[in-house]
């Protein structure tokens, strides 16, 4: 009866995830091998290798890379900082990192939009400063920029929750032992931190490579993303077909990505904490 009773509760969880998730990856995969005709067909699958979309992906995943390197590099000193506060400061700074999240990611694009523009808030203070203006709207390193920062509470709170799980007698039986700052960093702070690190080079990495938002508004048409490519083709060209067939070759690539990097956090001990 008990058994029963859970089943039923997971009625809904079931139905959610057949209806949002499954049935999605199932007409994915028709329209991917598909023609407009229905017919199966491999070539919306095999146009990833056009020099176009091979290009697009190519940009996709350099400026993903580059955006994962950034929140991590700025992440983990952040995160060791957060963990030495005082309790009721941490509180305060986790909310201060989430607070921008709460706000619409296509409000957050435009207000970076608007702040890198020529004659936007950046521009004008370094003119009042006297100094010389800067120019990256419509450029990778605009698209970059505002990858970070929306990404970077990704980051951030995997790696904080990693080192808030360090019990303070491990580090204290280390210096106990004659260890030194370094040694204890890189012998029990980052193994025992290499989970939030995995998990967070993963939330930030896939949404960084999949994204069309942010290249869309902050690239000008200039920095061409697979995201716009595929978002082009279901949105404008209306052609379902190559836009499932782009899109299942992304997926898989992100799986990809993702198993890898699962991997390797096992090899370091990752995934145990």
């Amino acid at each position: 009866m008990c058994n029963l009773k859970r089943q039923l509760l997971a009625g809904p969880y079931v139905l959610w995830m057949a209806g949002f998730i499954l049935l999605p990856v199932i007409m994915i995969l028709y329209y991917a091998f598909t023609t407009t005709g229905g017919d199966f067909t491999f070539l919306n699958v095999s146009s990833i290798t056009f020099s176009v979309h091979l290009k697009a992906l190519t940009l996709s995943f350099k400026l993903a890379l580059i955006c994962t390197v950034i929140c991590l590099a700025l992440s983990y000193p952040l995160a060791m900082i957060l963990n030495n506060m005082k309790a009721k400061s941490q509180g305060f700074v986790v909310f201060i990192f989430i607070l921008p999240m709460w706000m619409n990611f296509m409000l957050r694009i435009l207000a970076w939009r608007m702040l890198l523009s020529n004659n936007g808030v950046i521009n004008s203070l370094l003119d009042t400063l006297g100094l010389p203006g800067i120019d990256i709207l419509n450029t990778p390193t605009a698209v970059v920029f505002c990858m970070v920062y929306d990404f970077l509470p990704f980051m951030i709170l995997p790696i904080y929750n990693s080192m808030a799980r360090i019990q303070a007698d491990i580090i204290e039986a280390a210096r106990d032992l004659g260890a030194g700052n370094l040694t204890i960093f890189f012998k029990i702070i980052v193994p025992l931190t290499m989970s939030g690190v995995i998990s967070g080079i993963i939330m930030v990495f896939v949404p960084a490579l999949t994204s069309f938002a942010v290249s869309d508004l902050l690239g000008g048409g200039k920095v061409l993303l697979i995201g716009n490519v595929i978002e082009q083709a279901f949105m404008q060209e209306y052609n379902w077909n190559l836009g499932s067939g782009l899109s299942f070759v992304l997926m898989i690539f992100v799986i990809a990505s993702m198993a890898l990097m699962n991997s390797r956090g096992e090899e370091n001990g990752a995934g145990v904490w």
